[in-house]
């Protein structure tokens, strides 16, 4: 019975943290399959790093609390950033808000795995341990990876020709955080009772600010897509400063490939659309209606991208403004 009490006092704090951040989050922007995935890299990740962990403490011979501060921090957080990096490498993730919930479910992963680690080496111990261990340690590995992945998707946004770099501040600020926290510098209980005070107010900050942010890019994307769509509908667009540029791209590229671009960007912007709408339904909580056009749709767009090559689709990135959030909405729709 002692047992089972522990085991819940370490484990249910993160997880109902996790199913906060999911519940308040109006735009539905991850799936449950996804924050299941991301649980159980986590698992994978605190397994890998209890391992490597014990190999090195043997090998190294170094008093393992001078290990917690130092290496410990820098292991465990880099495989749990690995997940977010390749979740933004391929556009999976777009906005701070997903961004927030794909890392924190990783640490909840790992501080599930770790706790039954230190729950069967260390045996029952006493009730207090396990609280701190719940509300502290399993919070904090949730809160690193969190803000590593907000700090990560922020600067891909900003700097989106850079595909390693981005990740340095983050990964740093992470480790920096979980080393602070392995120095007890104050005792643990003030520790943790900072971290529910801090970390609930950074994550309403951010939520906000992502939500707003959101709700521009929606406001304003649909706006100009719909501005764009309309003049290329009605043949109207060579009278617009979009029309004069793909008429200077007939100058680069073959005539055929030039309306196949002009194929390619009409697609486009009828897939954001579609993406765009679901985004609001989703925040008014309406369901998604089918679109049995939209796989004849991708397939189409796929055959237009391998048409007119990569260097075609950056030539038409202007255009299209093909940063991280336009990636992850086409990404969206393919899941539907």
């Amino acid at each position: 019975m002692n047992t089972m009490l522990f085991i819940l006092s370490a484990s249910l704090p993160v997880i109902i943290y996790l199913a906060t951040l999911v519940i308040i989050d109006s735009y539905k922007l991850v799936k449950y399959t996804s924050i299941l995935a991301a649980i159980l890299y986590g698992c994978a990740a605190a397994l890998i790093s209890l391992i490597l962990n014990n190999i090195l403490l043997d090998f190294l011979k170094i008093d393992l609390s001078l290990y917690a501060k130092y290496l410990a921090p820098i292991i465990e957080e880099t495989f749990k950033a690995s997940f977010i990096i390749i979740l933004i490498w391929r556009r999976k993730t777009g906005f701070l808000v997903d961004a927030a919930i794909n890392g924190f479910a990783i640490g909840t992963g790992f501080a599930l795995v770790e706790n039954l680690y230190y729950l069967h080496t260390l045996g029952d111990g006493y009730l207090l341990l396990w609280i701190i261990r719940g509300f502290g340690t399993a919070i904090m590995h949730g809160g690193t990876t969190a803000i590593f992945a907000l700090l990560s998707i922020n600067y891909s946004s900003r700097y989106p020709q850079k595909k390693t770099v981005i990740f340095l501040p983050g990964l740093f600020g992470a480790i920096f955080i979980h080393s602070f926290f392995n120095h007890f510098i104050f005792s643990p209980l003030v520790m943790t009772v900072g971290q529910l005070v801090i970390l609930p107010l950074l994550t309403m900050l951010v939520y906000t600010r992502s939500e707003n942010a959101l709700q521009e890019w929606l406001e304003a994307g649909m706006d100009v897509d719909v501005w764009l769509l309309d003049y290329i509908n009605t043949g109207r667009v060579y009278q617009t400063k979009v029309g004069e540029y793909l008429e200077s791209l007939k100058a680069r590229f073959p005539g055929e490939v030039v309306g196949d671009m002009l194929c390619y960007v009409r697609l486009h912007l009828e897939l954001a659309l579609r993406a765009k709408g679901i985004l609001m339904l989703q925040e008014q909580g309406f369901p998604i209606p089918d679109d049995l056009e939209i796989r004849e749709k991708l397939q189409e767009l796929e055959y237009l991208e391998k048409s007119i090559g990569k260097t075609g689709r950056l030539a038409l990135s202007p255009i299209l403004h093909t940063g991280i959030q336009e990636h992850w909405q086409l990404g969206m729709i393919r899941k539907k």
